[in-house]
């Protein structure tokens, strides 16, 4: 697929904004699917390609499916986050995958480097653990990548783990070429760079470090758009939730003793029904 012109991402950033915030809201997804088709750029494609995901969305009740077969215009990135994030076992929640891709969308409308996308898709996906087969193979998929981005991050799956990701960046980077060609004015590199001077020395002085403190270093001198982290579970919450079990628990017991009180005691109300269980055992009530 080609690059889609900027106004098609600014209304993607619209679009996963808005989605994302409805849903927290309480809204179904296929309320907001029907509406916010009408509230964006209609000289877009976007418009078509919610209402795709619409009338999908009612008969499967996923997203993912339907974005992969209108792969002309969501990347497969864009849908391999949203299937991770539908999947049943998965921890990763749909309101933050719409989050990553939202400012994925806004990035490319704004120009992104392609140093800058790229590092920004791959902490996406290390620090969600969205797995890195599949999701390099999605990553070079992008179209905004050429031949030699997309080697490189095809080759990038055979070579984690053996090899540190700051030098990964560093071997690729101007910075390392300038170094080589002081001690050696001939050196010529192997493969084509790919990152700057910058990303060269930010990427030396993490070697040997969570890659972590390479991908904020990234954002706080170079302005790389920052991956949204997980939401911690908020405390207060938890307790008020418990608090509140813990109150309808003795309200019931409260209940029970004012029944044994004044003799009311209604032993229908705990009696196991056979509705509330897998049914009546085999056998039940026949006679030998």
């Amino acid at each position: 697929m080609p690059v889609l012109e900027r106004e098609e991402y600014i209304e993607q950033a619209y679009f996963f904004r808005a989605f994302r915030e409805r849903l927290l809201d309480g809204m179904p997804a296929q309320d907001v699917l029907a509406r916010i088709g009408d509230e964006l750029l209609s000289t877009t494609r976007l418009p078509l390609a919610v209402s795709f995901l619409h009338t999908e969305i009612k008969g499967l009740g996923l997203m993912g499916p339907a974005m992969e077969r209108i792969s002309h215009y969501f990347t497969a990135l864009q849908t391999h986050i949203i299937t991770q994030a539908e999947l049943d076992v998965s921890r990763f929640t749909v309101d933050q995958a719409l989050l990553i891709l939202e400012r994925e969308a806004k990035y490319k409308a704004d120009g992104p480097s392609l140093a800058g996308l790229f590092v920004y898709q791959f902490e996406a996906l290390s620090r969600n653990r969205l797995g890195y087969g599949k999701g390099l193979a999605a990553m070079a998929e992008d179209p905004f990548y050429d031949e030699a981005w997309r080697d490189y991050i095809l080759t990038l799956g055979a070579r984690l783990g053996d090899v540190d990701f700051a030098d990964l960046i560093y071997v690729r980077s101007a910075f390392f070429v300038t170094e080589r060609r002081r001690l050696n004015p001939g050196f010529m590199p192997k493969f084509p760079t790919l990152f700057g001077e910058k990303e060269g020395k930010i990427a030396r002085a993490n070697r040997g470090r969570d890659p972590l403190y390479l991908f904020s270093a990234l954002q706080r001198q170079l302005n790389y758009p920052e991956v949204p982290r997980p939401r911690r579970p908020d405390e207060a919450e938890a307790r008020i939730a418990l608090l509140e079990a813990r109150v309808a628990l003795l309200e019931n017991r409260l209940k029970a003793l004012d029944a044994v009180g004044t003799g009311d005691v209604d032993l229908s109300a705990l009696r196991v029904k056979p509705e509330d269980t897998a049914g009546p055992p085999a056998g039940w009530g026949v006679q030998g």
